[in-house]
């Protein structure tokens, strides 16, 4: 039995893979050793360049995460956003301003109608509500049907995603000069959140920072 819905068993907790300690600044990849006190980077990061400046994720993606994700994005479990918020909340908390904008990595308009929600919206409304921000669930407008990104290589991942994002007509002009949070459920390889920082970026972002729920150790 747990006190409040959505919230996790002494058990589940247990077992729940949760990023501490150290982590890639950049990314959010959890890193053996501890703290130096100066951000570290992942392999990943130091070879690859990312257009955002800070990223973090809460959970490492495996068994336990695939489930409650899964859940949340197919199967209209929005009980789990409440606590979710909470673990996004920390592992965000490093990163946090008080004049950020917090958004969502959209959805396309057809994943949109067939699933009726976002829920890297609910996870970013919930988030931003937690901590005070300023959010904005249409910030940003993705221009096509991009599909999955399972099954595709890191450079697949990528091109696939390029030029996927613009920002949203009624809300493009609340960017510039802004330092941006974007919040997704999952990161991979970091395709989506690159494609969509590139384009705060474009329109005159002051800086942008990224948080994920789940972070997946290794792209396929």
């Amino acid at each position: 039995m747990v006190a409040d819905a959505g919230a996790l068993c002494p058990k589940c907790w247990r077992e729940m893979p949760f990023i501490d300690g150290l982590c890639c600044d950049a990314c959010g990849l959890p890193l053996p050793g501890t703290d130096p006190g100066t951000p570290v980077h992942c392999d990943e990061c130091l070879t690859f360049a990312r257009p955002w400046e800070q990223g973090r994720a809460a959970l490492l993606y495996g068994d336990k995460a695939r489930k409650l994700l899964l859940g949340l994005k197919y199967y209209d479990r929005l009980d789990h956003v409440p606590a979710a918020a909470k673990w996004l909340s920390r592992a965000a908390k490093p990163m946090l301003r008080p004049d950020m904008l917090a958004a969502p990595i959209p959805l396309h308009w057809t994943r949109f109608l067939k699933r009726r929600y976002n829920q890297a919206a609910e996870l970013s409304r919930a988030l931003a509500k937690l901590h005070g921000l300023e959010h904005c669930p249409d910030l940003l407008r993705r221009t096509r049907a991009t599909g999955t990104q399972d099954g595709r290589g890191r450079l697949g991942r990528f091109n696939n995603m390029e030029d996927a994002f613009t920002p949203h007509a009624r809300q493009g002009g609340r960017i510039e000069g802004r330092h941006i949070l974007l919040v997704d459920d999952v990161m991979t390889a970091g395709a989506t959140f690159a494609a969509a920082a590139e384009c705060c970026l474009a329109h005159g972002a002051a800086s942008v920072r990224v948080v994920a729920l789940a972070r997946v150790a290794r792209a396929e």
